[in-house]
């Protein structure tokens, strides 16, 4: 049995072309005439489209022989997916495209029909993960084009439909509003998966919140594209199952065509996309495919099919019945179509030893480049001009007002603030419309600007991120919130596979620009457990590239997000906005009545550095570093331990990324004594241990400083006061700083 089928696969084109009868000699006709009665596909753009496909195939064949001979990296090729070139003959140049990674074809398509391209040169730049790779420079091989709207996916598993609706619902929106958007306000999204992926659970996500748009008089043009060839690499996919599923599914109007027949693929793609177009709203389409030569180079398919299944699946190779088509009705000769095999292949051949030859990347610097955050001396937040602010503020402008204010109410009154000036922020979530958000932090927007800007989502926060992703890749700056930090564990993918990596992955040709409000942490009284009182942020530390900001005042928030705005709306980063639940409402510091933990508002144009954190006083016998709900617990037991004689001053991170390291390590070197308190979970929960970690690795510091962290315990958030046995508690800090300050340091 043979293992190995490119051989076989590319035999069999070869031998039908070579003993194809040729012409019925009733077929001529010129090339501007339809290749069958009655289709709007002509001979002319037939050809273009199997040349199309054809150079995808040979382009799968060529990226494995450079793989045998340690060239390449990476051999999920297209083949027996080539019609979905129909979608890229079709669609027009600026409807985004976010595709499916078997879309070889439909990107040849689309690169053929744009000026100056060179869509072989650069596949075999991507396959063999050169530095000169248009789109991904060297970093992952990708189908994506800056030029031609096709931002790269980074996911097998569907991840994209969820952005891929954000777009799509955006458009009309930003129509309404007079927004300026990067593709026309009548483009149509598509987006194409597999039919296994269809069954994940992101996948789900994208369909419900289409469908969703679509119960709820929203347009959403959005024409989803399931290339079901019915595996997932070993697994079948049940017969007739993707049509079960959605042909009658509410809100998606279903469109089906088998890639054996291109003529009638065609016909249908054009249908469905004017469908698309003239209804806007989701349309999903039903192509049926065949997969060649197994899920990947080294998928073995003689593990889970017989040489017999093998066989038959083959014989089902949509280019064969193209090219039978082709030469039967004489839109081209066999020699023609010879040549044309013989010419593709000897130039795939030439750009892969080209592309190979080509400097690959060098140093790590060069690797993360992409990632790097922005220069905080590059962040201006904008300010709303004076009238408009007058106008939201109904006359009273906050700076004007002298009450101090707890950090809820200052956070609203930051949001409306930005969205003044910003225009193109949108802020969206779970009940922060006329509710205002269930802790109130969104109160006053839905009034002051309208379901237009501020708008309640469907209940899922993969839905929330995905919309987000769409609409920031069009032009705006969203503001999506996620109810509780338990919850984004639910779709954090989205946020880590999808929205801090397409930078990488593009080079910082498409990003996502948004602030990403999550309210979390615990210590919530009366009501908590495990859901509401999630104590873990361990998940979000390790993305790269994100910004993540955690204030624990108001004065703080207000600047913070001020600099998260600037920091997405002029250099594209995704900022993580944490939000202490327990200190919304929290009004005293020391004991009842004493106010000191409310604010005045700062003025309109003072923000918050990004990375700089916040001191408080200058004790001499320790530093005690925290954040949130910690910082308030330190500067309790800071005010403890000065009555002991136990002089601390107390460092508010402010910036979990960039974490303030550098300051962290100039006050360690001022004390000899650091204890670090970190409410969230021991063991890789929160940020003590790289702060501790970055402190150790010093030599200097190493020698001289005392450390120490104290965290809360590896555990869920239990109810009621039982919370209290695991998490930090101001005797605990107290505790843990008077046995260090007794430590002798060198």
């Amino acid at each position: 049995m043979t293992i190995r089928r490119e051989g076989k696969v590319e035999g069999r084109l070869e031998r039908l072309i070579q003993d194809h009868p040729g012409a019925d000699p009733t077929a001529a006709g010129s090339l501007d005439a339809p290749i069958v009665r009655g289709s709007a596909l002509t001979r002319r753009t037939a050809l273009q489209l199997f040349e199309a496909g054809m150079q995808s195939r040979l382009q799968d064949l060529e990226a494995r022989r450079m793989k045998d001979e340690g060239r390449s990296f990476y051999t999920i090729g297209s083949s027996g997916h080539e019609a979905n070139a129909v979608f890229g003959e079709l669609l027009e140049l600026d409807d985004p495209a976010l595709l499916h990674y078997r879309s070889g074809a439909f990107l040849a398509a689309r690169c053929r029909r744009a000026d100056g391209s060179t869509p072989i040169f650069d596949a075999m730049l991507s396959f063999a993960a050169a530095a000169e790779d248009p789109i991904s420079g060297g970093r992952h091989k990708v189908l994506g084009s800056r030029e031609l709207w096709v931002p790269p996916q980074t996911s097998t598993i569907a991840s994209h439909l969820p952005k891929a609706v954000g777009l799509a619902f955006a458009l009309a929106r930003m129509e309404r509003l007079g927004l300026p958007a990067d593709v026309p306000y009548d483009a149509i999204v598509y987006c194409s998966f597999g039919d296994a992926s269809a069954n994940h659970a992101t996948a789900q996500a994208g369909f419900t919140a289409a469908t969703a748009a679509t119960l709820h008089h929203q347009p959403c043009p959005v024409l989803f594209v399931c290339e079901d060839n019915g595996l997932g690499i070993s697994v079948r996919t049940p017969d007739n199952y993707i049509e079960r599923c959605f042909r009658n599914r509410t809100g998606l109007d279903y469109f089906q065509a088998d890639s054996a027949d291109i003529a009638g693929t065609y016909t249908q793609a054009m249908a469905a996309i004017e469908h698309c177009r003239r209804t806007r709203q989701p349309v999903f389409f039903h192509l049926k495919t065949v997969r060649l030569m197994g899920h990947a180079g080294s998928d073995v398919e003689t593990v889970y099919m017989t040489e017999d299944e093998q066989e038959a699946n083959e014989a089902r190779d949509p280019l064969l019945a193209f090219a039978d088509l082709l030469l039967r009705t004489g839109s081209i000769s066999k020699d023609g179509m010879s040549a044309m095999h013989r010419d593709l292949r000897a130039r795939i051949q030439r750009a892969g030893v080209e592309a190979s030859a080509r400097r690959k990347l060098e140093t790590a610097e060069e690797v993360t480049a992409p990632l790097q955050l922005p220069n905080p001396d590059d962040l201006q937040p904008r300010v709303a001009p004076a009238e408009r602010r007058v106008e939201v503020f109904e006359g009273r402008l906050p700076e004007h007002d002298a009450r101090p204010r707890h950090l809820a109410y200052r956070l609203a009154q930051g949001l409306k603030d930005l969205m003044a000036a910003y225009d193109e922020m949108f802020l969206f979530g779970e009940d922060v419309a006329k509710k205002g958000g269930v802790y109130h932090v969104t109160a006053g927007l839905h009034e002051a600007y309208g379901t237009g800007r501020c708008f309640n989502t469907i209940l899922d926060e993969t839905t929330i991120l995905g919309i987000a992703q769409g609409m920031a890749q069009i032009g705006c700056l969203p503001f999506p919130e996620i109810q509780y930090l338990a919850y984004l564990h639910n779709a954090i993918d989205q946020i880590r596979g999808e929205a801090a990596s397409l930078q990488f992955f593009s080079q910082r040709q498409f990003q996502n620009p948004m602030v990403v409000r999550i309210a979390g942490y615990a210590y919530q009284k009366g009501f908590g457990g495990h859901f509401h009182n999630d104590n873990s942020i361990g998940a979000l530390l390790d993305i790269p590239g994100l910004i993540i900001a955690s204030p624990s005042r108001g004065d703080d928030a207000v600047g913070m997000l001020r600099t998260c705005a600037a920091a997405a709306a002029d250099h594209g980063s995704v900022c993580v906005f944490l939000e202490p639940i327990a200190l919304y409402m929290t009004k005293d510091l020391h004991e009842k009545d004493d106010a000191l933990w409310q604010c005045e508002y700062p003025p309109p144009d003072q923000s918050v550095r990004l990375g700089e954190p916040r001191l408080y006083g200058d004790g001499e016998d320790l530093l005690i570093v925290s954040w949130a709900n910690g910082l308030l617990m330190s500067l309790q037991a800071q005010n403890r331990l000065a009555e002991q004689g136990i002089d601390a001053r107390v460092l508010d991170l402010r910036w979990l990324a960039p974490m303030p390291i550098d300051a962290i390590k100039q006050h360690a070197r001022d004390t000899g004594r650091v204890l670090v308190v970190d409410e969230c979970r021991e063991t890789h929960g929160g940020p003590s241990t790289s702060i501790l970690s970055a402190l150790a690795e010093d030599d200097e510091l190493r020698e001289r400083v005392a450390m120490r962290r104290i965290a809360g315990d590896d555990t869920y958030i239990p109810l009621g006061g039982a919370a209290n046995l695991v998490l930090v508690q101001t005797d605990d800090i107290v505790a843990a700083a008077l046995r260090l300050a007794r430590e002798k340091v060198s």
